[in-house]
């Protein structure tokens, strides 16, 4: 029964866990009134999840929170400058391609959903890499990008882990409003941890 309780107070301690994170990006991004919040926020709840996988579970989440999202506030948005400007570009390729179906378009269909899909791809390693190296931002995204590439079982869990989180958070709308961030935040920080060591064990073989 003491294993019992045991089990079922650590669970309910990560659940709340969880929901205090994502309580905490949800509010710090509008704080930043979203457009200045959302990258520091965002950058502030990896770090702490990247804390935790690395064992420091019994961190003042809060106090931590603040820190990281003070500390890296420019940077991130410096860092989402680049990230929204390609989402936009995207964005209007798909647009111009709906609204003009010509035949003689339908050539860039290809090339843009493969940049579309890479771009997604580096988009799921982007932020563990900035709050795990200490990197100027053009290297951050030079180095998420070789990652990805050399990480392909990696991106796969990625992959499988969130289609699955989102299948889940679909047949439970409310799960996604508690939980989606952290929960998305923990898979690909996990993840992508596990292809950092694999990368630093490469190199140190060498």
């Amino acid at each position: 029964m003491n294993m019992f309780a045991s089990t079922l107070y650590r669970i309910m301690e990560w659940i709340t866990r969880f929901a205090y994170v994502q309580l905490l990006w949800i509010c710090f991004t509008f704080f930043g009134f979203v457009i200045l919040g959302f990258f520091p926020s965002t950058a502030a709840m990896f770090a702490v999840v990247r804390d935790w996988i690395r064992g420091k579970t019994d961190i003042r989440i809060f106090k931590t929170y603040w820190n990281y999202f003070k500390t890296d506030f420019f940077k991130a948005n410096l860092f989402g400058i680049p990230i929204i400007s390609i989402t936009l570009l995207i964005g209007i390729n798909v647009y111009y391609i709906q609204i003009d179906i010509s035949e003689h378009l339908t050539w860039t269909y290809i090339p843009l959903f493969a940049f579309m899909f890479l771009f997604t791809l580096l988009l799921f390693y982007l932020f563990p890499v900035f709050v795990h190296y200490d990197l100027k931002i053009f290297k951050v995204i030079k180095n998420t990008f070789l990652i990805m590439l050399i990480s392909p079982i990696h991106s796969l869990l990625i992959v499988i882990s969130l289609v699955s989180l989102f299948w889940l958070m679909k047949s439970i709308p409310a799960l996604a409003f508690i939980f989606g961030g952290s929960i998305y935040a923990f898979i690909t920080m996990w993840l992508s941890m596990h292809a950092f060591r694999s990368i630093e064990r490469k190199k140190g073989s060498v």
